[in-house]
C-alpha cells in the first residue's frame, strides 16, 4: 500500500498508545490533540483530590512502567506527568498537533481514504482514523432552575479553576460520585462548612493505598533485575484479582455478589456510627448496578463537624444559597458541580462520515453499536480505542486498550497482506455480535430491573457501556481478525 498515513484524534493515553504501537508498525501518523499538552481526561480534571481507582501496575501500560508514581494508586497530575513521559519515550512530539482539534473526518468512496480537517481549516490525508477521544471529555452539567443565577464560582471537576480559595467558605458539593468522594475529604479540612448534596448512595470499598516511597524507586535501580520480577508478579497477582471481582460484583453469581455487597456494607458500618447517616449511605439497589467507588477517607469526611450529608432534593439555586424541596436554604459561597459524564448517547464531537456519505452521527441516532467496540459496518479503516461496550467495573480500561490496539494492527496487516484499501465489519458480524453481546449483558447485574438507570445504558435500557466479561475474554475475543467477519474494499 502506498498510503501509510494513519491519523489519530485525541490525545490521552488511548491516542497515545495507538501512536507509539503505529510507530513500532511502521506507519506514520498526526495525532491532533485540542488541548495544549497531552493526557487527556488527567489533563483536563485538575479538582482537590483527583486520582485514579486502579492501582498504577494495571493502569501504566504493560509495556512501559514508571518511576513518576508516588503512590500505588496514581493522582492525576502525575498520569499527566505519564502521558509526557511517553512521548518524549517514544519520540512522538514531532507527530503530534497540539491545540488542533478534528472537526471532521470524511471518507472518500473514490480516493478511499480519509480526509479529516481540522479547526484551523487544514485537511490531512490518511488511509485509516483512530478515535481516542474517550468517554469520560465532555461535562455533564446538572438540570437546576437558577444555576446560571448563582454569584460565587461555580465549577464543574472538570473544569476546576486552581485560583478558587474555599478556604473558611460555605461550600456546596452536587453529587457523590467518583469525582464527589475524592473532592470532598480535602475541600473539608479548610472549608468553613461542607454540604454533600446526595441524589442517591453509592456502594464504596476501600482502597488499599501505600505510598511508593524514593527509597523504593532507589532499590528497584540498584536491582532492576529483582524488582521487575517482583512487579510482574505483583501485576498478575493485581490483575487475577480485578479479574475475580467480575463475577463476585457483576455476574449473577449471588454467592460473590453477596460477598461483595457485605465486603462494603461491613465498610460503611465500620466508619459510620449514626444510625440516620449510616440510613442514608446505603444504597437500595444491588451492588454492581452502578460505579462502585473506590475510596478510603469518604465516610470519615462526613464524620466531620463541619461537613453534612443532604438528601433532601434541591429546588432551585439562587445567586447565594441552596433552596431545598422542603423550603430550607442553604448558604452558599461556592459550588462544585460534581456530576459526571455525558457518556450514553455517544454523541463524540468529530462529525464522522463513512461511505455513501452516512455519518456515524446518524449511525448511532438510535443507539451505539460497534464490532467489539472497535469498528463500525459501513465506515472503512475507522477505528475506535474504548468505543461502545468497552468499559469495565472491574479491571484497568488501559488492558481493554492494549487489546485494542493489537487488533486493530493485524487488521491493518491485513490490507497490508491483500493488497486491499480498506476493510470495515460486515452488518452481519456487527448485528451478531451486538445480539449476543446484549444477551450477555442481561445475565450480568446491568440486566437487572432493581438497578434502575445509570451511566452505563441508555434510557431505553439498551446498555451502550459496558463489556459483558473479562478482560482475558476480551483480548481473546479481539486477538485475530477474522476475516470472514470483514468486507475487504479494494
Amino acid at each position: 500500500m502506498g498510503n501509510k498515513h494513519v491519523v489519530v484524534i485525541g490525545g490521552g493515553l488511548g491516542g497515545l498508545l495507538a501512536a507509539i504501537k503505529l510507530k513500532e508498525a511502521g506507519y506514520t501518523f498526526t495525532l491532533l490533540e485540542k488541548n495544549q499538552s497531552v493526557g487527556g481526561t488527567w489533563h483536563e480534571n485538575k479538582y482537590p483530590g483527583c486520582s485514579c481507582d486502579v492501582p498504577v501496575a494495571l493502569y501504566e501500560y504493560s509495556f512501559a512502567q514508571s518511576m513518576v508514581w508516588s503512590k500505588g494508586y496514581p493522582i492525576a497530575d502525575e498520569v499527566e506527568a505519564y502521558a509526557n513521559e511517553l512521548v518524549e519515550r517514544y519520540q512522538l512530539a514531532p507527530s503530534i498537533r497540539l491545540g488542533e482539534a478534528a472537526q471532521s473526518a470524511v471518507w472518500s468512496d473514490n480516493k478511499k481514504v480519509w480526509d479529516v480537517t481540522t479547526v484551523s481549516v487544514d485537511t490531512i490525508e490518511a488511509m485509516a482514523v483512530i478515535s481516542a477521544l474517550g468517554q469520560l471529555n465532555r461535562p455533564k452539567y446538572p438540570s437546576i432552575d437558577g444555576l446560571e443565577t448563582f454569584e460565587g464560582p461555580a465549577m464543574h471537576t472538570a473544569r476546576w479553576d486552581r485560583s478558587v480559595d474555599w478556604s473558611g467558605k460555605k461550600v456546596g458539593v452536587i453529587g457523590t460520585g467518583a469525582s464527589a468522594v475524592q473532592l470532598v475529604p480535602p475541600m473539608a479540612e479548610t472549608a468553613e462548612h461542607l454540604t454533600v448534596y446526595q441524589r442517591s448512595p453509592n456502594y464504596i470499598v476501600p482502597r488499599p493505598d501505600q505510598p511508593i516511597t524514593p527509597e523504593d524507586k532507589a532499590l528497584a535501580v540498584t536491582d532492576l533485575e529483582s524488582a521487575m520480577l517482583i512487579y510482574n508478579l505483583n501485576r498478575q497477582l493485581i490483575y487475577e484479582n480485578a479479574e475475580r471481582m467480575s463475577w463476585k460484583a457483576f455476574a449473577w453469581t449471588p454467592e460473590g455478589r453477596a460477598a461483595f455487597t457485605a465486603r462494603a456494607t461491613n465498610f460503611l458500618n465500620e466508619k459510620i456510627s449514626d444510625p440516620e447517616l449510616r440510613a442514608a449511605l446505603t444504597p437500595d439497589y444491588p451492588i454492581g448496578c452502578r460505579r462502585i467507588l473506590i475510596c478510603d477517607d469518604y465516610y470519615d469526611t462526613l464524620n466531620r463537624d463541619n461537613v453534612s450529608l443532604e438528601t433532601t432534593h434541591i429546588a432551585r439555586i439562587h445567586p447565594n444559597a441552596v433552596e431545598l424541596t422542603d423550603g430550607r436554604m442553604v448558604e452558599t459561597d461556592i459550588l462544585a458541580l460534581a456530576t459526571g459524564f455525558e457518556t450514553s448517547d455517544w454523541n463524540i464531537s468529530v462529525e464522522i462520515s463513512g461511505a455513501g456519505g452516512r455519518t456515524l452521527k446518524d449511525d448511532w441516532a438510535d443507539v451505539a453499536r460497534a464490532y467489539y467496540g472497535i469498528t463500525v459496518s459501513g465506515f472503512p479503516n475507522f477505528f475506535m480505542l474504548y468505543g461502545p461496550n468497552t468499559n469495565l467495573g472491574h479491571n484497568s480500561i488501559t488492558s481493554m486498550m492494549e487489546a485494542q490496539m493489537c487488533h486493530i494492527i493485524s487488521a491493518l496487516e491485513v490490507l497490508d497482506e491483500t493488497g486491499a484499501s480498506a476493510l470495515a465489519p460486515t452488518r452481519a458480524a456487527q448485528d451478531t455480535f451486538n445480539e449476543q453481546l446484549q444477551a450477555d449483558l442481561q445475565k450480568t447485574v446491568w440486566g437487572d430491573e432493581a438497578c434502575g438507570g445509570s451511566w452505563y445504558k441508555t434510557d431505553d435500557g439498551f446498555i451502550t457501556q459496558n463489556w459483558s466479561d473479562t478482560v482475558g475474554a476480551y483480548r481473546d475475543a479481539v486477538a485475530d481478525v477474522r476475516r470472514e467477519d470483514y468486507e475487504l474494499i479494494s
